[in-house]
């Protein structure tokens, strides 16, 4: 029986959601749109689709929407040297995959930014198999990446978790049927990551790896439907 740990990667694995928040601002900048930055961070994790959508309006002009996007991507460029991985996000893969789990990763970015992204995080012996926006018609919050993420992994809902730092992340994971660990290093409140359902939530990934064997992850297959005692107290534990 299969048990999968699925991961976002942008704010959960690396430290990107701002960067990206600075090339959609100037992105939308040179097509005469100026949505709050604020706004524009809260929108971080959805495709770009969603993120249009979310952000202009679904009643808007979408002609401009493919050569919006494609701005982003070349400003969005810009910043791939200084993209790094979270502490311990490497050693969470690697200490995951030892343990049995199947790491998948699991974006809604481009098959171009997961390439240098998985090159910054530098795990690939740990990880399975990957699957991004490309692959899928809708992005998050729609579940379409996390089934994905499944068929990849060779695995059920009731036998994976998704581990993700946006509402959206969380959203699309219980869409999909798929318990969700939230961590805080996207930018997102913990009490935003909990009501939208978060089983867990922790500061970040290198937290999360120095309390592994005390969540649902530390158990490989103890996903919400056959935790035992101790698992289901550390999949209640309140707070990181």
């Amino acid at each position: 029986m299969a048990a999968a740990a699925l991961f976002d990667v942008d704010g959960t694995l690396l430290d990107t959601n701002y960067w990206h928040t600075i090339a959609w601002a100037e992105a939308f900048a040179q097509f005469g749109h100026a949505p709050a930055m604020a706004r524009i961070h809260g929108a971080i994790g959805m495709g770009g689709d969603q993120l249009l959508d979310h952000l202009l309006g679904e009643d808007r002009d979408r002609a401009e929407d493919d050569a919006l996007s494609a701005a982003q991507q070349a400003l969005y460029a810009r910043f791939w040297p200084r993209l790094r991985a979270f502490e311990g996000a490497a050693g969470l893969l690697r200490a995951l995959a030892a343990r049995g789990w199947t790491v998948v990763l699991a974006s809604s970015a481009s098959k171009r930014d997961l390439d240098v992204m998985r090159r910054a995080l530098d795990a690939d012996d740990a990880i399975t198999a990957v699957t991004g926006a490309d692959d899928v018609q809708t992005s998050k919050p729609a579940p379409d990446l996390v089934r994905a993420a499944l068929d990849k992994a060779a695995a059920r809902p009731d036998e994976a978790v998704f581990i993700g730092d946006t509402l959206w992340d969380v959203q699309a994971a219980a869409r999909a049927g798929v318990p969700c660990i939230g961590v805080l290093s996207g930018g997102w409140a913990e009490r935003d990551l909990r009501a939208a359902g978060a089983l867990e939530v922790h500061q970040d990934v290198g937290k999360l790896l120095d309390q592994l064997p005390d969540t649902v992850l530390g158990h490989p297959l103890a996903t919400p439907d056959r935790l035992d005692g101790a698992g289901r107290e550390a999949a209640n534990r309140q707070g990181p």
